[in-house]
């Protein structure tokens, strides 16, 4: 190198003496609209308890009866099913899929309980052990067709869907088993539709109808008098303990990381070691099992086992409609469960709310699907924070 470059050189380095290093950044300002986006992308159940509180003061208002205690008792009671096949329409969209047999494998997993019980003569603890174990068959199958075949979601499940309905007419035979039968029978098919009464007046040992104005109440019972206290179903307290345990293993757990992850990215899910083909089966098969247990919480919340039962056609939209208001997005990877379980807390909270009002049903329909478009709307909204 010559004497003028290596003079060059010296100068052209002492002249980067002292200079910033790093890379020049641009720094957008936060301003207050920019802080929420970034708040509720870190928690997504936060929109669906908002709508929830206005739900209820504006119904509170609205309304004299609506915060009494039965009241909120008996929306927690109409929600018990749809929370729980919740529970699965949620792990399955936090894949970023969509399972609209949802309501069919309730339906013939609840006939299968019966119908092997009262057919076959097989107890009935071992026949809802064959529903459940059946159930959870059926969505192992759903999740074997997608994960392993590659089929579309919701072409796999809109298929099962029919196949299940068309099973569950043709193996019962269009037969409805009685309550009357079930509770002589098959008492623990219809276990979850027993109930608890809090503050309620106990049923004397000579089975006498004591005076509800003078009795003292207890603070809870399974016999209590009619019209004593405030009661609630064993299937509500099983729902909110499935929601608890989801919400934990979702969030807390390696299993639950994964199905994020799955959702969120599955390419680089595969790339980071996380067994996305594995984790699908396994997701659609907990869904699965998770509908059978609706299945058996049918039975004890209508009586008996009928192939006709309406969640088998409306439980999948219910359901999507809970996940959806609840803030779980349906591109997969982003949401809580307990945001589906708010969810479809404010579907039951506006039944009821506008039933007491005095209003036409048909503008429950009208606000839900309001809910819904503003759900996904903020939803998009969001997203844009990752984007």
């Amino acid at each position: 190198m010559t004497n003028d470059a290596k003079s060059v050189s010296g100068t052209y380095e002492a002249g980067l003496r002292g200079a910033a290093e790093t890379a020049a950044e641009l720094h957008e300002p936060e301003n207050a609209l920019k802080k929420l986006q970034h708040w509720l992308h870190q928690t997504p159940s936060a929109v669906p308890l908002i709508v929830l509180i206005v739900a209820l003061i504006v119904f509170g208002f609205a309304t004299d009866n609506f915060f009494k205690a039965g009241t909120l008792s008996t929306i927690l009671q109409q929600i018990a099913i749809v929370g729980i096949l919740g529970c699965a329409q949620s792990i399955v969209v936090l894949t970023a899929g969509i399972d609209l047999s949802v309501g069919a494998i309730a339906v013939f997993s609840s006939v299968l309980m019966g119908q092997i019980s009262f057919r076959y003569g097989v107890p009935a603890e071992l026949a809802i052990a064959i529903g459940l174990a059946l159930g959870t068959a059926m969505g192992a199958v759903n999740g074997f067709l997608i994960a392993q075949l590659r089929l579309p979601p919701f072409i796999v499940t809109l298929g099962t869907w029919q196949i299940l309905l068309a099973s569950n007419y043709i193996f019962s035979e269009n037969e409805t088993i009685r309550s009357s039968d079930v509770a002589a029978q098959a008492p623990a098919l219809a276990f979850w539709g027993k109930d608890v009464t809090f503050f309620g007046v106990p049923v004397p040992a000579d089975g006498s109808k004591p005076d509800l104005a003078t009795a003292e109440t207890v603070f809870a019972t399974t016999n209590a008098v009619a019209g004593s206290g405030v009661k609630v179903l064993f299937a509500v307290f099983l729902m909110i303990a499935l929601v608890a345990i989801m919400a934990y293993v979702l969030r807390h757990t390696a299993w639950g990381r994964y199905v994020y992850a799955t959702g969120d990215d599955p390419a680089a899910a595969e790339l980071a070691g996380v067994p996305t083909k594995k984790v699908l089966i396994q997701v659609y098969a907990l869904a699965g099992l998770f509908c059978a247990i609706a299945g058996w919480v049918m039975i004890g919340r209508f009586g008996s086992v009928s192939p006709t039962a309406s969640t088998g056609q409306l439980g999948n939209i219910q359901s999507i409609t809970a996940v959806v208001i609840g803030g779980i997005s349906l591109f997969g990877g982003r949401g809580s469960i307990v945001g589906m379980f708010f969810g479809a807390l404010i579907v039951g909270v506006f039944e009821m709310g506008l039933r007491l009002v005095g209003t036409d049903p048909q503008w429950t329909f009208f606000l839900i699907g309001v809910l819904i478009i503003f759900a996904v709307a903020v939803d998009q909204w969001i997203r844009k924070v990752s984007g």
